[in-house]
């Protein structure tokens, strides 16, 4: 049976409630996944010739499975939600994935993600809170401080904020341009118990009120042909959303405030073109940051494509902004 769920708004969706429960089922049966690049995915679930036998094919590798693997309720429950699809041959195969991050699990979108507002978890989630992580032990945040999770998709970033130790009593804003990464997102936040969480559809700070103690963002970074909201950033090489964080971003920062910016960067010609012109806005504004590569080659694949015709290499990148005190 499907455990009682965290409390969630009278209005959440029949997806959303579905995904809370069959998550929180999955903790109590001591399910982990570490969800990986999309290139080791597609390796992995070519060597496989079988159909899934364990809770990990079903809801991480995203492999074919009999009805008879899982209970009758959360078969019942995914198929009520449109969560399941029917292959030709009668196998079923999850519409949604499990990942876990530390004591934290979340939903997303089922592998391959094809389509435009897929949400995805990946390396880049996990270096994203590893991220945030670090800088929150390295400067605590004050209690009851107001954090935004902006273009939060599954909410992972904010939520590894919030749950942070000493910051007990943080006021939380997860934001989102799309509907459907809200509602993975509102799950994510009923399976993680957490408490002062609003959620809000904008296109990043777009009818957002009042300042924030903590900004953290992962915005999308690629220049994608098909232009899918979850992975195209604009831009030349994807690098727009990342300059707009920043510009529209750092107004909305209280004085005190932190920015924690995780994005990525086209390398052309040893020039990092991202890093130059967060650098221009930055020198305006008087205040103290730090930039870091955190990872020289990320997405290789995607330097096939023409829009990179010229590019060295993609690289993951952090930008970190503290804005003065009065």
């Amino acid at each position: 049976m499907i455990p009682q769920q965290a409390p969630l708004h009278r209005d959440a969706s029949t997806k959303t409630r579905a995904l809370t429960g069959v998550g929180q089922w999955l903790q109590s049966q001591g399910y982990a996944f570490v969800t990986t690049t999309p290139a080791t995915h597609a390796a992995v679930v070519q060597n496989r010739t079988t159909a899934a036998d364990s809770l990990r094919d079903v809801f991480g590798w995203s492999l074919p499975f009999a009805s008879d693997l899982l209970p009758t309720s959360i078969v019942a429950t995914l198929r009520a939600a449109n969560l399941l699809e029917t292959q030709p041959d009668g196998l079923l195969r999850s519409a949604v994935r499990f990942s876990t991050l530390g004591d934290l699990i979340f939903s997303h979108s089922s592998f391959p993600t094809t389509q435009s507002e897929s949400v995805f978890f990946g390396p880049d989630t996990y270096r994203f809170a590893a991220l945030i992580q670090r800088e929150l032990r390295t400067q605590p945040l004050a209690p009851g401080s107001r954090l935004l999770d902006v273009g939060c998709g599954t909410g992972a970033g904010g939520l590894v904020a919030a749950t942070s130790a000493g910051c007990a009593g943080a006021h939380l804003l997860l934001s989102d341009i799309s509907g459907i990464a809200l509602e993975f997102a509102q799950a994510s936040v009923a399976m993680a118990g957490a408490t002062h969480v609003r959620l809000r559809q904008a296109d990043l700070f777009e009818g957002l009120d009042g300042d924030f103690d903590l900004i953290v963002a992962n915005p999308p970074y690629l220049n994608d042909g098909a232009q899918r909201l979850y992975r195209h950033g604009g831009g030349q090489w994807g690098e727009a959303l990342s300059i707009r964080i920043l510009r529209e971003g750092y107004p909305r920062l209280s004085p005190g405030g932190r920015l924690v910016l995780y994005t990525g960067s086209a390398i052309a010609q040893g020039v990092d073109a991202l890093r130059d012109a967060l650098q221009a806005d930055l020198a305006r504004y008087g205040c103290e940051w730090v930039y870091e590569e955190i990872d020289p080659d990320v997405f290789g694949e995607e330097l096939r494509s023409p829009a990179y015709a010229g590019v060295d290499r993609i690289a993951a990148v952090s930008l970190v902004v503290h804005k003065p005190s009065p």
